[in-house]
């Protein structure tokens, strides 16, 4: 018995076998729950079989090159040799430098003791260097196409970041002593937690992220004022109330995305897109869209165009007498907007938008990233099969895919607090937002992937035909503003800049620092990223890079700037600020309206667990 140790009284006896009978029966139940969900979906089934023929096209690549297995093989054996030696310096008391420690950014591995006590030291070590070969295994594997390779490294990735010992109790220091401490406690908790989490999940695991019950849509996020003065079966219209005596004559229109909820650009006053623009004198009128159920499987992209920001333009005209308007899209809803203001080009309409501006918006999907894992085209039968038997794709579904991309900090590090320490998620409106997913209606969300994502037809002249008008992007002459993110892992730059050499009209490129979310929603005060621009537009995003000059902060006022010099929101012709409701349309309900409050249990008539 070690030094400080008792042995245990009865009482801590029977304490621990009540814990571990507790555990039992949670453990009895959640494989109760997980049994019915063994049988995959198509679309589930088909990336079984996507990542089985990336691994076999992997073992095929090894067996035509065997000295690369046996170069592994070798090096693993050194690797081992030398963390032995290094052991046997560690108990001789030497002081032994790491043969390998955590990449930058890798949170996982941050409590004291992987880095003090011999035993979880050696742990991470074999697997940081498991991990590393693995990678270099894929790497130098020849005769792969680049989706085998790119599809190949993401599930492997997967499976090695599945088994780090940070997501196993016994070898979780921090677990280890949560569990010494509470008796089991965390380990009753936390399977109850994720019987709850499965229970509120379709394919996958949507880990609860935060504190769902510290927030509300309307009472402390999406509360910028404002009213909704138009709704149709798709939309609602929200025109915002004004915070400046007068407001700029050509009206401000917001077209968001689809995927997530409109409110990632409203959740805090101190960092609210909306209320920044409110601020800065603009009528601003932004599309809040319905959260789709098997009711809407048929409409179309061209729906999406016609009753979202054709009707809002529409609307806006009712709403304050102006026929033109600004443009702001982000996501999606750039990806919607190019193909709108295309349209009206081709419809002689083109005049109904003075400018354009896309926020980290895909219109040349060369570069999909690692989505294209999920866009190979037997996964995408799949998906196709999917969207044609229940006329929708789950959000919930989408959340899991997305969080994949980036799976130790949005799936693996919250299955640990969640489920192996028993913690309560903290309160978190970035991750509320996050989580509070939408539906997408079979009719557009299959067209999508397929014309937009997997053919890639948006960019061909004449390639995508809406309502029987078939659209050009390169005859856009709307002057355009491109804003995309560094980092942005779901609309990368390296595709996302080749959208703003499409239009022949006049184009402003910006890079703005961090990612999707960060690096658009970047409010001026907290001086944070910085930003890139470049007046050149040459023919390859790298080059582009290399000539930009950086600067400080949010790219938000440049954004302003070049909106008032150009006149597109004209700082000479200011009007009284306009009131919700004054024009044509009466106000329907106050900001942010009854569309953004739908939950996708209470679309499709679920009890939520």
């Amino acid at each position: 018995m070690q030094p400080g140790n008792h042995a245990p009284s009865q009482e801590e006896l029977e304490a621990w076998g009540e814990q571990v009978r507790l555990i039992g029966e949670q453990y009895r139940a959640l494989i109760e729950d997980v049994l019915p969900r063994l049988v995959p979906d198509s679309a589930a089934e088909s990336v079984y079989a996507d990542m089985h023929d990336s691994f076999r096209a992997g073992a095929e690549a090894l067996n035509r090159d065997p000295s690369l297995l046996w170069q592994t093989q070798a090096r693993l054996m050194e690797d081992q040799y030398q963390l032995w030696q290094n052991g046997l310096k560690a108990l001789s008391g030497e002081s032994v430098t790491p043969l390998v420690t955590p990449g930058k950014g890798d949170r996982r591995f941050q409590d004291e003791a992987w880095h003090s006590d011999p035993f979880y030291m050696s742990i991470m070590q074999q697997y940081l260097l498991f991990a590393r070969r693995v990678e270099s295994l894929v790497d130098s594997l020849e005769g792969l196409s680049d989706d085998h390779r790119r599809n190949l490294a993401f599930y492997a990735r997967q499976l090695v970041n599945a088994m780090s010992p940070t997501n196993f109790v016994t070898t979780n220091p921090e677990v280890m002593r949560r569990t010494l401490e509470t008796r089991g406690q965390n380990l009753v908790d936390g399977l109850a937690r994720l019987r709850e989490d499965l229970a509120n999940s379709v394919e996958g695991l949507n880990v609860t992220m935060t504190d769902r019950e510290a927030f509300e849509v309307g009472e402390n996020i999406a509360v910028t004022p404002g009213a909704v003065i138009f709704e149709n079966e798709l939309m609602q219209l929200i025109q915002y109330a004004p915070s400046t005596e007068k407001v700029f004559k050509t009206p401000l229109l917001v077209v968001p995305p689809w995927i997530n909820k409109y409110y990632v650009l409203d959740l805090r006053q101190e960092n609210s897109l909306v209320k920044w623009l409110v601020d800065q004198g603009h009528s601003v009128f932004l599309i809040s869209w319905r959260n789709s159920g098997p009711e809407q499987r048929d409409l179309t992209w061209a729906d999406y165009m016609q009753m979202g920001p054709i009707a809002a333009m529409e609307a806006i005209e009712q709403a304050v007498g102006e026929k033109s308007v600004n443009l702001l899209s982000y996501c999606v809803g750039g990806t919607l907007t190019a193909s709108t203001v295309a349209y009206l080009t081709s419809t002689r309409r083109g005049r109904k938008v003075r400018s354009v501006t896309y926020m980290a918006t895909l219109q040349d999907f060369r570069d999909p990233g690692e989505l294209g894992v999920f866009l190979a085209e037997p996964v995408l039968r799949g998906i196709e099969e999917k969207l044609e038997q229940d006329g929708y794709l789950d959000g919930r579904v989408m959340a899991y895919s997305f969080n994949l991309l980036r799976e130790n900090d949005l799936f693996w590090s919250f299955y640990i607090n969640n489920y192996l320490k028993g913690d309560a998620p903290a309160p978190f409106d970035l991750l509320y937002w996050n989580t509070d997913g939408t539906n997408l209606p079979a009719g557009t969300h299959g067209w999508y992937l397929r014309h937009l994502y997997r053919e890639n037809r948006l960019v061909e002249p004449n390639g995508i035909e809406l309502d029987g008008v078939k659209i050009d992007l390169r005859k856009i002459s709307v002057p355009s503003y491109f804003v995309s993110t560094r980092e942005d892992h779901i609309a990368k730059w390296n595709s996302t800049y080749y959208g703003a050499l499409l239009p022949k009209g006049p184009v402003t490129f910006v890079l703005a620092g961090s990612g999707h979310i960060a690096g658009i929603v970047n409010p001026p005060h907290k001086n944070k990223y910085g930003f890139w621009t470049n007046e050149e537009l040459p023919d390859d995003h790298e080059a582009w890079f290399e000539g930009a000059e950086a600067h400080e902060g949010s790219w938000w006022p440049h954004w302003q700037a070049w909106m008032t010099e150009n006149g597109y929101a004209d700082p000479d012709k200011l009007v009284p600020a306009r009131q919700p409701g004054e024009g044509q349309l009466d106000i329907l309900e106050p900001a942010p309206g009854r569309y953004v409050k739908m939950t996708i249990p209470e679309v499709l008539g679920e009890n939520q667990a």
